[in-house]
């Protein structure tokens, strides 16, 4: 029986970060995992800009209640639950993942959590397990799951080439590159094909 987990920012809705400095115009909060290959890095350095700048939790939210599904999307993620249970892992935090879990019709995700004061300011994140991809698609694996992954970032390298067939979907050119054995896709209709084709093997 196979398990499809998918990352969530970047191949199922647009990025947060992106959004978020879309809004406020400060550029450092573009950087993705796409960028820094150490996510806690990569938010500790998030983490200070919104200390700097004042910007806490509700206004992160609020950019989040613009944000729908990628184009196509949400029919992907219903034909794919169709044929497969889906499970989404994401390194995002459930204060963030809610609003958009809603409008995918409330598939499965493993996240992490987000440490807010009473102020409404963002102190902390508290990941679930480091690696927290890679080690659930080892736990799936280890109840007598076959997992496929897909992704598209540094960060979901580690549960692509873990499991039975993993995919990256609309990553970026260098990471494309740097894993030429890992088929790399732009469209759900491709991904959905190479999918049903592992799933019927």
């Amino acid at each position: 029986m196979y398990i499809t987990c998918l990352d969530l920012e970047g191949v199922l809705v647009p990025e947060i970060w992106i959004a978020f400095s879309e809004e406020t115009g400060i550029k450092d909060l573009r950087l993705t995992t796409r960028d820094i290959s150490d996510y806690n890095k990569l938010m500790n350095y998030r983490l200070k800009i919104l200390k700097e700048n004042k910007l806490g939790l509700k206004q992160i939210q609020d950019v989040i209640a613009k944000i729908k599904p990628l184009p196509g999307a949400k029919e992907f993620i219903t034909e794919l639950r169709s044929i497969c249970q889906v499970i989404i892992l994401s390194d995002t935090f459930t204060q963030f993942a809610k609003p958009l879990m809603e409008q995918l019709d409330m598939p499965t995700i493993f996240c992490n959590e987000l440490i807010v004061g009473k102020d409404g300011m963002i102190e902390n994140f508290k990941m679930r397990q480091e690696n927290g991809k890679f080690h659930a698609v080892k736990a799936l694996q280890s109840i007598g799951f076959k997992t496929i992954a897909s992704g598209d970032s540094f960060n979901d390298l580690a549960m692509i080439k873990q499991s039975q067939a993993g995919f990256l979907f609309r990553s970026t050119d260098k990471i494309i590159a740097d894993n030429p054995d890992i088929p790399a896709f732009t469209e759900y209709t491709e991904l959905l094909e190479a999918i049903k084709k592992q799933i019927t093997l």
